[in-house]
């Protein structure tokens, strides 16, 4: 672990001096998430202009839970952005490099970059949750606050476990770039309600395809306060994508027949 800290370390660096070489790029991508996290405030109050509440969630318990899956969505791309980059390493050849280095090779594609860009919606985003706390006239407790982070880091690993057995299947069929935007489209099911779904619906987005685990299960420890079956749930869905993300990893890799073949 302390080996590959140090590596991360270097990674990091690295990644902060490349910005460097191109800052206006770099406020430009700033500036820009936070306007799209404004944009998407404002369609929340638009949204609760003429109604209190919608399927029992008022205005600043829906900024809550729209905050929570923007944060997530931002410290992803921010931490595991490198995870885009698979498909383009298998058509390059540049894998096979990856695979020859003492190093693990599920650690070099998940954070190889850190893309400092997301530092603007990340901090539009907890802007954004401690507005919905106050407007939603919540007051959560020390113990629901820890299990919403809990949560929350687990919807990050969640998420995570997704995006890196999507991207793994450019292994196999080579063209999957839009994989990744389609990770992205799917985060807009988890930035709603899950109970404005069917029953059916709603059972599928917790057991099935934990989208609703992502949003709506870190949203709920803050809103309705901490309980022991939404963390099972939680850490459950976390282990088991993340085991089953590295295990798909490196089964696939025994698939990949390398550039020269």
């Amino acid at each position: 672990m302390r080996r590959l800290a140090q590596i991360y370390g270097v990674f990091f660096r690295s990644s902060f001096v490349r910005e460097l070489e191109f800052r206006a790029n770099f406020f430009a991508k700033v500036i820009e998430n936070i306007i799209w996290t404004v944009f998407f405030a404002l369609l929340v109050t638009v949204i609760y202009a003429n109604k209190p509440e919608i399927v029992g969630w008022n205005r600043g318990e829906a900024f809550v839970l729209a905050s929570t899956v923007f944060l997530l969505m931002a410290l992803t791309d921010a931490f595991f952005s490198s995870l885009k980059e698979i498909p383009e390493h298998v058509r390059r050849g540049t894998l096979d490099f990856i695979m020859t280095r003492p190093i693990d090779s599920q650690f070099w594609v998940s954070v190889r970059r850190f893309n400092f860009n997301q530092v603007g919606a990340t901090l539009a985003g907890i802007i954004m949750l401690i507005y919905g706390v106050l407007n939603g006239g919540l007051s959560p407790a020390l113990i629901d606050w820890l299990a919403y982070l809990l949560c929350t880091v687990n919807g990050l690993f969640i998420y995570y476990g997704i995006e890196m057995t999507m991207m793994t299947l450019g292994i196999y069929f080579v063209r999957v770039d839009n994989l990744w935007v389609l990770g992205d489209t799917m985060m807009t099911v988890a930035r709603y309600p899950v109970n404005i779904y069917s029953l059916a619906a709603q059972r599928f987005l917790l057991y099935v395809f934990p989208l609703a685990v992502i949003g709506t299960i870190p949203a709920r420890q803050l809103i309705h306060g901490a309980t022991i079956s939404d963390l099972a749930l939680s850490c459950a869905w976390a282990v088991g994508l993340l085991l089953f993300s590295r295990w798909f990893w490196f089964h696939a890799l025994r698939s990949y027949t390398s550039a020269s073949s």
